[in-house]
């Protein structure tokens, strides 16, 4: 019964892919795909009734996926899956900063995004989805949001110091995407404020460190623009660095 299942979805895939052909979408602009393989700015886990991908439609059996590849996702229209829908392929990952830990998180807690897929054909129970975009390698077990056009606000890779940074309430950067706690210009990381703070995509903010010396001020290592935000944390694009920019590192949003 479950050959025949996926005899049935390999017609459907065939069918789907000549419409897919004669789609006339939008593409993407760089930006916006740097932004959709940028981390989500939340350290949620998975939503409620998530689902994964559980394989690939091929002759021999496989975990590692990329682009160009058909998989099979673990619900059908009995869970609310389409054709034609788009999902973001993400996976949950846990990170030890060194030197900074964000308050309330012993471990931090975070989804990279492996890339995003569209439906091609559906069951009752189960799904072929083909890769629009891999940005890293999907795997089986990796869980799915729905797709969201990625919008930049103006003047997202310009590097613009417009107003004094506000020292009053520092944020701290997080971490960047796949667990790195080292980013350069150009890169995304998340910091620790978000909606709850007040933050709204566009501010732009000033990067500094404590070098850890007695008596010396914080040194400026950089700037940034708010790109996404989150309840409590916020996706960010570094637009200048005279360092590295490091996990712990302070930004101070600009008013």
């Amino acid at each position: 019964m479950r050959s025949g299942i996926f005899v049935l979805t390999a017609a459907f895939v065939t069918l789907m892919a000549g419409a897919a052909g004669a789609q006339t979408e939008t593409p993407l602009t760089p930006t916006q795909i740097a932004i959709g393989c940028a981390p989500r700015p939340s350290l949620d886990g998975p939503p409620h009734g998530a689902r994964h991908v559980i394989g690939g439609q091929d002759t021999v059996p496989r975990s590692v996926f990329g682009n160009r590849d058909l998989l099979v996702v673990d619900g059908g229209t009995q869970a609310g899956i389409q054709l034609g829908q788009q999902f973001f392929v993400r996976r949950q990952s846990r990170y030890a900063m060194p030197g900074y830990t964000m308050p309330g998180y012993a471990s931090g807690r975070m989804a990279t995004t492996e890339g995003w897929i569209r439906i091609v054909a559906v069951n009752e129970s189960t799904a072929i989805a083909a890769v629009d975009r891999a940005c890293g390698v999907i795997t089986a077990g990796d869980f799915l949001e729905p797709f969201v056009i990625p919008v930049a606000p103006p003047d997202a890779g310009r590097d613009e110091r417009v107003g004094d940074p506000d020292f009053t309430t520092l944020a701290r950067v997080v971490v960047g995407n796949e667990n790195r706690v080292s980013a350069v210009s150009g890169d995304f990381v998340l910091i620790d404020h978000g909606d709850q703070q007040g933050l709204a995509a566009g501010a732009r903010f000033a990067i500094y460190r404590d070098v850890g010396v007695s008596g010396m001020p914080l040194a400026s290592i950089g700037d940034g623009i708010v790109i996404a935000t989150g309840k409590s944390v916020a996706l960010t694009r570094i637009t200048r660095a005279r360092d590295v920019v490091i996990s712990g590192d302070y930004v101070a949003i600009r008013k």
